[in-house]
């Protein structure tokens, strides 16, 4: 099959198909239509970028149907396979962490730390004032039982969410899709309950006859403008000929088959961006998710990727400049949906593949692992923090990996269940098994905020003000606890940690001298930490 190219107005003209025309006569326009990716599965472009939309399941009927049906989840894939070690930096065992990746590990001075125990990659500053905030929150040790380190394979099991011994074709989004709506191509929903941008889909959304309900393109150069235009494909700037005639008829089947053109392209028109994201890939997709939801588009499920981080050779640089990427454009999606007044709708998680092995290889690389974190980002959070314990350097699974802590499934389901607010039997039913919700990503479908924490003895309320020229903080504790005190200026740059220790359960009330702190006048945040838990405050001080 030719490839589609396109011109700077958008046009596209197919390459010759030399001795194909014929056969593809023969045997008629159904294999052309699915050779384009038109047939079951449809590609169009909006802002540059290939977009997939994902039809009616049980699932996404039960999304329109929950009582929180403005929710939305934004899931980014990091494809390739993340380093989790040199995301987030394993301080609590450093001197072993820079034994076993002596050309790789990042400097201890160099980490950005949001508590005594949780620190990221340099490039990810940015995403300090979302923590100080309480909108983001880490989950590490994050795998399945026996690991595959197949790129492909433990794709397809994140997708399917199946054991790691059991091949199953449907994807957790796309089960029950034929059965259901076997009238899909001619009466789909008004609005997609799902997208995915930047590359055609993967087996998140096959049912289980293994057809495939995502619209998506095979050609991630297509750079045709639908929302200026409104139709996938030029019917009219076709060759004078045979292939001419089949191809504008087929132009024509995608553009009538196709009914969201329109749909999307008023959501991009009326929607626009206020902040600055990178000009980058994931930069270009995030944006453009945040002006769908910004101009009233309904879709509640959206997918984005952003691809390198398989990072066999030479990693940090390249990494440095993933770990830039994900931090800069997540911080300006969530500023331009703040813009919006919607962004505590939106939930955005990370995902990849797999993890890389504990040890550097011999080309300043390191090779395919297991267990790595995930990161989620919002207000819907309810407080920041981290959950699924450290990783554990001493004691590698079969030498080489971090051996898992928190299943991947059971975050999914958490995601489904208290985000997104499906029905519980039903969570279970798409995800093929029952899998723990976890209580402690703070997550509640009784509103996008909530007044009680996670867990009810985990309840704290901090108090923190001036006085005599000091910084009080007031808090109690339910419980004996390990505490520390650590002070950012207002872009969140941190400036000290001037406490550490154990508290017993009780009042407590702590001063620090602002001579002795260093502070001059300026709006500063005050974050106390309970048990690996963030707790903030803004202070403004007027000398």
């Amino acid at each position: 099959m030719g490839q589609i190219s396109t011109t700077n107005h958008g046009r596209r003209k197919g390459d010759s198909l030399k001795d194909g025309i014929a056969h593809e006569i023969d045997h008629g326009r159904r294999n052309f239509l699915r050779n384009l990716g038109i047939l079951g599965t449809s590609g169009f472009l909006l802002n540059k970028l290939p977009v997939a939309a994902l039809g009616m399941s049980p699932l996404a009927a039960a999304l329109s149907a929950s009582g929180d049906d403005e929710r939305v989840l934004v899931m980014i894939r990091l494809k390739g396979g993340n380093d989790g070690l040199n995301t987030l930096i394993p301080i609590h065992n450093f001197g072993k962490y820079q034994a076993i990746r002596p050309d790789i590990y990042i400097p201890r001075n160099e980490v950005i730390e949001f508590t005594s125990t949780l620190a990221v990659h340099p490039q990810m500053a940015p995403l300090q004032s979302l923590w100080n905030d309480g909108h983001m929150r880490a989950v590490q040790n994050v795998g399945y039982p026996s690991q595959n380190l197949s790129h492909f394979r433990s794709s397809d099991i994140w997708a399917t969410t199946s054991d790691a011994d059991e091949v199953v074709t449907s994807g957790v989004f796309g089960r029950y899709l034929s059965d259901q709506y076997p009238d899909f191509l001619s009466s789909p929903p008004d609005t997609p309950p799902a997208i995915q941008i930047g590359g055609p889909g993967n087996l998140l959304f096959n049912n289980a006859d293994d057809f495939n309900y995502a619209i998506s393109t095979e050609n991630p150069t297509q750079l045709y403008e639908i929302a200026r235009t409104g139709q996938l494909y030029d019917v009219n700037d076709v060759p004078d000929c045979t292939y001419g005639e089949q191809l504008s008829y087929l132009r024509a089947v995608a553009n009538t088959t196709f009914r969201y053109a329109g749909v999307l392209a008023q959501a991009f028109d009326a929607g626009r961006n206020t902040a600055e994201y990178e000009n980058d890939r994931l930069g270009d997709q995030l944006a453009l998710v945040a002006r769908l939801l910004r101009g009233g588009l309904g879709t509640r499920l959206f997918v984005v990727e952003l691809d390198g981080f398989d990072t066999h050779a030479n990693q940090p640089e390249a990494h440095a400049r993933l770990m830039n990427s994900v931090a800069k454009n997540v911080k300006s999606f969530f500023a331009d949906l703040k813009t919006g007044d919607i962004d505590d709708r939106v939930l955005a998680m990370t995902f990849s593949e797999f993890g890389r092995r504990v040890f550097q290889n011999g080309s300043n690389g390191t090779d395919h692992g297991a267990a790595a974190p995930m990161l989620l980002f919002g207000k819907g959070l309810n407080g920041n923090g981290m959950t699924g314990g450290l990783p554990d350097l001493d004691r590698p699974e079969n030498e080489f990996n971090l051996q898992y802590e928190v299943d991947f499934r059971s975050v999914y389901a958490t995601v489904l269940a208290n985000w997104l607010c499906i029905d519980s039997g039903l969570v279970d039913q798409v995800m093929g098994q029952t899998f723990p919700r976890m209580e402690d990503l703070g997550l509640f479908c009784q509103g996008t905020t909530s007044d009680h924490s996670p867990c009810q003895t985990d309840t704290l309320k901090l108090r923190a003000y001036l006085s005599g020229g000091e910084a009080v903080l007031e808090y109690a504790l339910p419980t004996s606890a390990r505490v520390g005190v650590h002070f950012f200026d207002v872009s969140g740059r941190k400036l000290s940690a001037p406490f550490q220790g154990q508290q017993q359960a009780g009042p407590q009330l702590l001063r620090f001298p602002l001579s002795g702190i260093g502070w001059s006048s300026g709006i500063y945040v005050v974050s106390l930490e309970v048990n690996g838990r963030m707790y903030s405050r803004k202070l403004g001080v007027f000398r």
